[in-house]
């Protein structure tokens, strides 16, 4: 019998974390046991389980610091950078200049998750007129109203023009209560006109020069910025470096993807992937300590395939995830449900594909951003979901909607067309509010029945 891990819940971390210290454990300077989060008000956390190994906590411990580093980089003099929307691209650039650093205000969207609503973050958006019909990423306008959550930023930068509405709404709400924002476009991704020339996107895509040069100049004026708060020079050197600094990162994620996807055991749960894949967009406001975490991970998942271990038995229903979840919750659902991840898109598989090297750094940069699934025709998403679904042996495709979010609309039905016809897949669609308790057993009556057509087919 293949040997099998374990989830624990907060309470048995405690235990757990003695007996680590016990045998020996030596953490950075951010560990800790994970129950000290709670006391933060991380209060989600007790209704979670865990993986219980040593990289698990370091993980979660260097995910719930963020905060922490924020203010502490402020102390220093550090140039902060808050980086809306555009999940890949200018963190990138950021991390290429001395003494700077950039983090994701989106990421406050978590916030009435993990913090169970008592932060007041959604009601501060209501008072402000930006209410439940918007995407929970409203929550960041409360998070910069209440200044306790990270330090205003040195620049705040925010991509428009093919992006989501709602986050669009948010952040122009934003500028006005005095937040001054630099906007960069992005276009809506085309297909090149006959004759007209055209290059290779990462992810298979393809797209104008015209557009590329485009995107490139926005880049260039960003960086101008840049340069200007940072008082430092974002020369082609620095940005060749910051790029290589981002494939490392990125490249250990992928092995991590490919065998936690592939493994004939499912060897890491499924929370714990979704905070790893998001680190990876913006390094959690560290990125050499974000590579040391995730490389910590990947010899943890090796080591786990090359044993046989793993969470669920093997023959776990093997389910493509599309869209993040606002309630981490439902992530340790799935498995209760009898499936495992086999591939995921949250909404960035660009900020996961490695950056080409070999080209001059912003064009290579400028290419990365226009393939941004969100930014180009549904169905060009949903045929990537599809062929990714079909190499990893997907059994079937779930659609994780945000409720209020515009491109959730219609999305479902256009993945489900593509998915359905080629390769042949079942498709199941469920909306996942911040907080689902109410929803949690309509969202696993929906898990269950995704899982039992599965192992219908299978008999069949």
């Amino acid at each position: 019998m293949k040997p099998r891990v374990r989830q624990i819940t907060l309470e048995e971390w405690e235990v757990r974390y003695a007996e680590l210290k016990a045998a020996g454990l030596e953490e950075p300077f951010y560990g800790g046991p994970l129950g000290r989060h709670v006391r933060d008000g991380d209060l989600r956390l007790p209704n979670l389980r865990f993986d219980p190994s040593r990289q698990a906590l370091r993980l979660w411990n260097f995910l719930l610091t963020e905060e922490e580093r924020l203010y502490a980089a402020r102390e220093r003099g550090w140039t902060i950078v808050g980086t809306m929307k555009d999940l890949g691209t200018i963190p990138v650039m950021a991390y290429s200049l001395p003494k700077t650093l950039a983090f994701y205000p989106d990421g406050a969207w978590w916030i009435p998750c993990v913090m169970e609503l008592s932060a007041g973050l959604l009601e501060a958006a209501d008072a402000l007129g930006v209410g439940e019909s918007f995407c929970p990423v409203r929550a960041m306008l409360g998070a910069f109203l209440q200044d306790a959550h990270f330090p205003n930023p040195d620049l705040l930068t925010c991509s428009v023009g093919a992006v989501c509405d709602d986050f669009s709404a948010v952040a122009q709400r934003l500028n006005g209560l005095g937040f001054p924002v630099l906007w960069w476009e992005i276009p809506y991704r085309r297909k090149p006109d006959p004759g007209e020339e055209e290059v290779d996107l990462p992810g298979g895509l393809r797209a104008p020069r015209s557009q590329v040069e485009f995107v490139r100049g926005e880049l260039e004026r960003v960086g101008e910025h840049l340069e200007e708060v940072s008082g430092e020079a974002l020369t082609p050197a620095r940005l060749a470096a910051g790029i290589r600094g981002a494939n490392l990162v990125r490249r250990t994620m992928g092995e991590i993807r490919r065998m936690v996807f592939t493994a004939p055991v499912c060897p890491l749960p499924a929370l714990e992937l979704l905070i790893a894949e998001m680190i990876v967009i913006h390094f959690c406001s560290d990125r050499e300590e974000a590579a040391a975490v995730l490389s910590d991970l990947e010899g943890l998942v090796r080591e786990r395939v090359e044993k046989g271990a793993g969470i669920l038995p093997e023959g776990a229903v093997r389910l493509f995830w599309v869209n993040p979840v606002a309630d981490l919750r439902v992530m340790n659902l799935m498995e209760e449900c009898g499936a495992r991840l086999c591939g995921t898109d949250f909404l960035f598989p660009h900020g996961l594909d490695p950056i080409d090297e070999t080209l001059p750094p912003l064009e290579a940069l400028a290419r990365a951003a226009l393939a941004d699934p969100m930014v180009g025709p549904g169905r060009e998403r949903a045929e990537r979901i599809a062929r990714e679904a079909r190499n990893l042996g997907a059994e079937a495709v779930l659609v994780s909607r945000i409720p209020g979010a515009s491109h959730c609309a219609r999305e479902g039905e256009v993945i489900a067309r593509v998915v359905e016809e080629n390769p042949g897949l079942p498709v199941a669609e469920i909306e996942v509010p911040p907080l689902a308790d109410a929803l949690l057993p309509a969202i696993r009556n929906r898990l269950e029945a995704l899982v039992e057509a599965v192992l219908q087919r299978r008999r069949n």
